[in-house]
């Protein structure tokens, strides 16, 4: 313990003020502290010289400090940017950074035509002239609002705008996201889908051509996407261990048909084949599909990939034959999952078998049918009357 004598105190016969001479224990880079608010305010002195305020202000502590963490490495890697240069950089149009930010992305073909096709239609009309900096929560609550496209359409419009802003936050261009609308990526099922019963679906298969009645059992009974379907070639179906291989699939883009793989990673799949689809497939290959390995298992009339419209120009009139106007193709994925289900097939083995990487997807498309229901009706009644 040192001692130091304050000129205060320095008076003849007056004991002096003692107090420790040790340095100050050192917090490391910066410091933080609690504001009035509540909210954690971090600061620090730049490689200027001055000091520096965090941009804005953080909800704990531990936030605080990591943001200053990242200051820090900013300084050690040289890379650190007074906020005044900063401020001095052009933040770029939100129509500039889009479009950037589409172009670095990995995304499948009709993914990428997917974004370009909202950023185009619903988000670059009202805010691409807007710099990054000057979108904010108002603005965007003011835009969603004011967008007349579907549900579906105005969720994955907003979806994509947040996306976008996000990664702009990840590269300091913007302090915050400036997306906050609750909710406003989820979008509720407009359509309430009605899986084709096993009457419906004989009926259905009856009056489809002789050269997609296969087609049409494989997407109700194996749960196959259409475009999962188009790509199939002989080598996909393995009739001796009856197992169907799902690599490939083929989707419209542009008016274009790309050949790519299936919508997930879990979309690449082998899915069993119901024995007595078998002999149904044995004759189909023998009768329509294309010579060779790769010859396809369900192609045009002329030859190549099968045209999603070209199959609804018979599958719309055999729908009608089957007393089911209201069914889509998409929707005999849903009647395999139904189907699936009352056999007792738990919710990993119907993620596996329609090729989803996630249990909500495949919550979807498990329907109680009426069928079923009748028979919980009846066995209810049966414990009434002791039948049970």
């Amino acid at each position: 313990m040192g001692v130091s004598c304050h000129p205060f105190w320095h008076v003849a016969g007056m004991l002096c003020l003692m107090v420790s001479t040790r340095a100050p224990h050192r917090r490391g880079f910066g410091n933080v502290r609690k504001l009035p608010s509540g909210r954690w305010q971090a600061r620090y002195t730049g490689p200027d010289g001055l000091p520096h305020k965090a941009p804005i202000t953080f909800t704990t502590k531990g936030d605080a400090l990591t943001h200053l963490a990242g200051v820090h490495a900013d300084i050690s890697r040289e890379v650190w940017m007074s906020p005044a240069a900063r401020k001095a950089t052009a933040v770029p149009l939100l129509a500039s950074y889009a479009a950037s930010w589409l172009d670095d992305r990995t995304l499948k073909p009709r993914t990428r035509s997917h974004y370009r096709k909202l950023l185009d239609a619903h988000i670059l009309p009202t805010l691409g002239g807007h710099t990054l900096n000057t979108i904010t929560p108002t603005l965007v609550r003011t835009w969603h609002a004011k967008l007349t496209t579907g549900p579906t359409a105005k969720a994955h419009a907003y979806s994509l705008l947040k996306t976008v802003m996000h990664t702009a936050v990840a590269e300091d261009i913007i302090a915050a996201n400036p997306c906050r609308v609750r909710a406003a990526g989820q979008s509720k099922r407009v359509i309430k889908i009605k899986p084709a019963s096993l009457q419906e679906l004989t009926a259905l298969v009856a009056a489809m051509p002789e050269r997609y009645k296969a087609m049409v059992l494989l997407a109700a009974w194996c749960g196959l996407r259409f475009g999962e379907l188009a790509a199939l070639t002989r080598a996909d179906l393995d009739r001796s261990n009856g197992v169907v291989h799902v690599r490939r699939a083929v989707v419209r883009v542009d008016g274009q048909t790309v050949l790519g793989t299936p919508k997930s990673a879990a979309g690449v799949r082998d899915v069993r084949i119901p024995p007595h689809l078998l002999p149904v497939l044995a004759a189909h290959v023998l009768a329509h599909a294309g010579p060779g390995r790769d010859g396809l298992l369900f192609s045009a009339r002329t030859g190549g990939y099968l045209n999603p419209s070209a199959l609804s120009r018979v599958f719309y009139p055999a729908r009608e034959a089957a007393g089911r106007p209201d069914l889509r193709f998409h929707d005999l994925r849903h009647t395999g999952a139904t189907l699936a289900a009352q056999t007792g097939a738990t919710l990993v083995e119907l993620m596996n078998r329609l090729g989803h990487s996630t249990a909500g997807a495949a919550m979807r498309y498990q329907h109680a049918s009426a069928d079923r229901d009748l028979l919980i009706a009846e066995r209810l009644s049966a414990l009434v009357e002791g039948r049970a």
